[in-house]
């Protein structure tokens, strides 16, 4: 069986797939915003870091000390205790997360 399409039909499914395609591309990354900090407490085993942090102004959060999850636990090789740092904080599932962490010389 031969399948044969109109010139129409051809450009019109062209542009219907390109425009599925396009639509469902992934959004381009924004950069992290980050934050001042003062690392107090590194817990490996609870995957935790304790800031004392100055206001993260794109969560609208006050500074304030706080204890965060970290998205990957080699985040917590950035740091220790005492470090001033630069943290990147994000909302994850209801709660939030450093997602990235250098160390201010």
């Amino acid at each position: 069986m031969k399948l044969s399409l109109h010139k129409h039909g051809i450009a019109l499914l062209v542009a219907l797939a390109s425009t599925s395609l396009h639509a469902t591309s992934p959004a381009a990354p924004t950069p992290t915003e980050m934050t001042a900090a003062e690392v107090r407490k590194i817990d490996r085993d609870a995957k935790k870091i304790t800031l004392k942090h100055e206001a993260i102004k794109h969560l609208d959060m006050p500074a304030m000390t706080m204890v965060f999850q970290v998205k990957e636990d080699k985040l917590l090789d950035a740091a220790k205790p005492g470090d001033k740092v630069r943290v990147g904080v994000e909302k994850v599932k209801g709660g939030y997360a450093v997602t990235a962490i250098e160390v201010v010389k």
